[in-house]
């Protein structure tokens, strides 16, 4: 038997060996059969075919690298209310007596959900449609070829009762796949699916802002999640529901679905990520109001996602409003499937970290990004930001942001290569993979306050490569005009400010403040 020399073989032992300390300190979790025939019903794939199927198509000539129109399903005109199927009002009066019985109100009307949703896509296609007042429920699961329509005056409120949202379902948290309760709106496999209508999703809140402050269990189960993605342990093995993990669910989550639509409606609060992506095509989000003040609370994350336009939505965010995502480490890579042709224009930010995040969970890549005509009206930390590690790896090329601006801010733009977060204490690096950062332009940037124009820190493993900043202008300068490092083909022309005070602003955003 040869001897256990050489680096690699040290190294795989390590990582067995961590592996198992971190699998003990969690209890080893069950079977869930029942999770998997769950799952595998909601992917509707023996759903009725449609009817002869027409289409909008959703043009960005503008785009500097040629995007190809969406074109994005328009459903048959059937509606499936909710109240065909049972569901009642919180306001319900039995016998000229108020219902009290909120936990009936809430299985009453979840069922309502899965059956119209059923119905509606046997049918093959049309609105579930919750008209005006308030509804509690539990998760809502899709079907393909629904469109779940929010009446004028529609508040669909979600109980925060944890037991509601069992059984686990394949998700995802921070980047990487999981089984884990489920989230309050969610698709998976689906295709022709949307949310639209001028109604509102207002999930109930003191319970899962409980589980804002991250309690130690959650770590040992961050490093067990970590460990498992870091050796490629399958997802279905990933059980990450089990008491006292605490991995908040998202508001919304749309997990390998083709021909998305978000239109008109309205968002207030959110447990975690308001609304995600993972895996999809085709995606167009519209005309929305979201508003999520707590921990973690992004706006729209974009994971893994290809083919979309958001355009016209007003974003009031507890973290960063506008998100392109593409996997964490292994879980990125093995995936494969970069975050892609990709247009944000004509919205709003009142507050949030920044106007356009990027990563850090971007391991499968981000490519052809075009943000334009956006701008942020309160404050924001970064209006342009891209945020990765030593651990990511992944290509971030050809992206451009022009016709964007805020009020106040830390940085207009910036760049950095050293971003672990929590993760830089509690979990050690398995791999490293530099982040290939190519082809990044910020034209046209308008600023009232900042602390710096930009601030760009790559890694002398592999510089960032062409970066171009043209006419960008910030009132007043509070610390620095600019710092840079490990950066190749750097072109700057049309900085300018009014006024240079050698302060520093203070600004008051929502949420956690981010650090490195």
């Amino acid at each position: 038997m040869k001897p256990i020399t050489t680096c690699k073989h040290i190294i795989s032992i390590a990582i067995l060996l961590f592996v198992y300390w971190s699998a003990a300190a969690l209890p080893a979790p069950e079977t869930h059969q029942k999770a998997a025939a769950a799952a595998s019903e909601t992917q509707q794939k023996a759903a009725a075919a449609p009817d002869a199927q027409q289409y909008v198509t959703v043009e960005a000539p503008e785009a500097p690298f040629g995007f190809e129109p969406l074109k994005m399903f328009v459903f048959p005109d059937r509606d499936f209310p909710i109240t065909r199927y049972g569901a009642r009002t919180s306001g319900t009066r039995t016998g000229g007596q108020a219902t009290i019985d909120e936990s009936a109100i809430v299985r009453a009307n979840t069922a309502a959900f899965e059956k119209a949703m059923e119905a509606c896509s046997r049918a093959g296609g049309g609105r579930v449609v919750v008209p005006a007042g308030e509804w509690l429920t539990g998760p809502i699961h899709f079907r393909s070829n629904c469109n779940l329509y929010l009446s004028e005056g529609a508040t669909v409120v979600f109980e925060d009762d944890l037991s509601l949202y069992y059984p686990a379902v394949l998700s995802s948290f921070e980047g990487t796949e999981c089984m884990n309760i489920s989230p309050l709106v969610y698709a998976i496999e689906c295709e022709n699916v949307a949310i639209s209508g001028p109604g509102t999703l207002a999930p109930k809140m003191d319970f899962w802002r409980t589980w804002f402050d991250r309690p130690d269990s959650h770590f040992r189960a961050t490093r067990q999640l970590y460990a498992m993605c870091s050796t490629q342990v399958p997802a279905e093995y990933r059980h990450m529901e089990a008491e006292g993990v605490q991995m908040r669910p998202h508001l919304i989550q749309f997990n390998r679905c083709t021909n998305v639509q978000l239109s008109g409606f309205k968002i207030r609060e959110s447990p975690f990520w308001t609304i995600h992506t993972f895996m999809c095509r085709d995606v167009w989000a519209h005309d929305l109001d979201v508003y999520a003040h707590g921990h973690n609370n992004d706006g729209i994350d974009l994971e893994m996602t290809q083919h979309a336009v958001v355009e016209n939505c007003r974003f009031d965010q507890g973290d960063d409003a506008v998100v392109l995502k593409a996997g964490r480490n292994q879980d990125g890579w093995a995936l494969d499937m970069p975050t892609s042709d990709v247009v944000v224009r004509s919205c709003e930010v009142i507050k949030g970290h920044c106007l356009l995040g990027i990563g850090s969970e971007l391991s499968g890549g981000v490519r052809r990004v075009h943000m334009h005509d956006c701008s942020s009206s309160d404050q924001v930390y970064r209006l342009f930001y891209i945020k990765t590690n030593h651990r990511r790896g992944g290509i971030i090329e050809d992206i451009t942001v022009e016709n964007v601006s805020a009020t106040n801010m830390y940085r207009v733009f910036e760049i950095d290569t050293d971003v672990l977060y929590q993760w830089r204490t509690i979990v050690p690096t398995f791999e490293t993979r530099i982040t290939k950062i190519r082809n990044i332009t910020l034209r046209n940037a308008r600023a009232e306050h900042a602390d710096a124009v930009y601030e760009l820190r790559g890694d002398s493993r592999d510089p960032i490569e062409n970066v171009k900043i043209e006419n960008v202008h910030v009132g007043t300068l509070h610390q620095f005009e600019n710092y840079v490092e490990y950066v190749r083909g750097l072109e700057v022309s049309g900085v300018s400010w009014d006024e240079f005070l050698h302060d520093s602003l203070s600004l008051s955003v929502p949420g956690f403040s981010p650090g490195r």
